[in-house]
């Protein structure tokens, strides 16, 4: 005979279950701070690709709200993420649960301001070993960012000359590490309160925005890093050689202008890759690349996080710790 269920203990492994298949995450539903809602969702489905990472930290970047083109449903933001993979694909090989791994997050797809988050397998890299995951979170778009820009699509020289805008910021701060490793002459614009900040992270010059137009101080640069866009953007051609290469992270530069002048100028978007991250992480073993964090706020208050990175002018980075 069979023993009478219990109505109590059937709802609450029902509520169990019920409860594994959900998690802590921000959702946003407009593109604003203010529209910021920690709450419960559906943990990620994965794809045969993809790797379910338990996320211990992920970055924001201020920007992210103007990335998004479909406001039809709620999106989970921040696509910089560092964890502790808990699950994989039916098709992936390369990395295994347990794993300490740091991920860029594709744009296509919610991000990482989550308890878990499910990222292509082929995108993520083993964390640095020398970096907590709040430290390692950072690199995975502001150093990639830099790296692509200076390796790839514009590679930096020995002995050149380099001017980076925002050399506080999130990209910049990398940026100058990266260009002071590759041994080129490092000039970035900051404002004077963080004039001594970017020296030590490896600026020759430093050059006061709020003072200082740098075009009437800069000639015959090699490569300028954009990483603010508008007025900076557009001054900046007047401080190239011919044959210097101009890249903007944050708008498309003038092609017409570019041709007119002989200067290579570069927008582009940072791509997901786990070989270069492979290579970052190296770098900040070996001490070579620091991570610069602002802030670090809780999941439930990231709202906050949100706000304060809408404000600008922030040194480095803000990150949200998933605990």
């Amino acid at each position: 005979m069979l023993a009478p269920v219990n109505a109590a203990s059937s709802n609450t492994a029902r509520n169990q279950v019920i409860s594994m298949q959900e998690m802590n995450a921000v959702r946003i539903y407009k593109p604003e701070p203010k529209s910021v809602v920690y709450e419960r969702v559906p943990r990620p489905i994965l794809a045969p690709d993809d790797a379910l990472v338990r996320t211990h930290a992920a970055a924001i970047s201020p920007g992210e709200f103007s990335w998004y083109q479909d406001w039809s449903k709620p999106l989970i933001p921040s696509h910089e993420m560092s964890g502790v993979v808990a699950a994989t694909g039916a098709a992936v090989t390369d990395v295994d649960v347990g794993d300490a791994v740091f991920g860029l997050v594709d744009f296509s797809r919610d991000g990482a301001a989550a308890e878990f988050v499910a990222i292509k397998a082929a995108h993520l890299a083993p964390k640095p070993a020398s970096l907590d995951h709040v430290g390692a979170c950072t690199m995975t778009l502001s150093a990639l960012t830099a790296w692509q820009a200076l390796r790839v699509h514009a590679p930096l020289e020995r002995g050149q000359r380099v001017l980076i805008h925002g050399g506080a910021g999130g990209v910049g701060s990398y940026a100058l590490q990266i260009a002071k490793w590759i041994g080129a002459h490092t000039i970035a614009t900051a404002s004077a309160v963080n004039a001594a900040f970017v020296k030590e992270l490896g600026a020759d010059e430093v050059i006061d925005y709020t003072t200082t137009r740098f075009e009437d101080t800069l000639r015959d640069v090699d490569v300028v890093m954009d990483t603010v866009g508008g007025d900076a953007l557009n001054r900046s051609w007047k401080v190239l050689r011919r044959g210097g290469s101009l890249l903007s992270v944050a708008e498309e530069p003038s092609a017409a202008t570019a041709a007119e002048l002989g200067i290579r100028a570069v927008y582009f978007i940072v791509e997901p890759d786990r070989g270069h991250l492979t290579e970052l992480a190296e770098l900040a073993d070996r001490g070579i690349l620091k991570p610069i964090v602002s802030a670090v706020y809780p999941l439930a208050r990231a709202r906050e996080a949100y706000e304060l990175g809408a404000r600008g002018y922030m040194r480095g980075k803000i990150v949200l710790r998933i605990d």
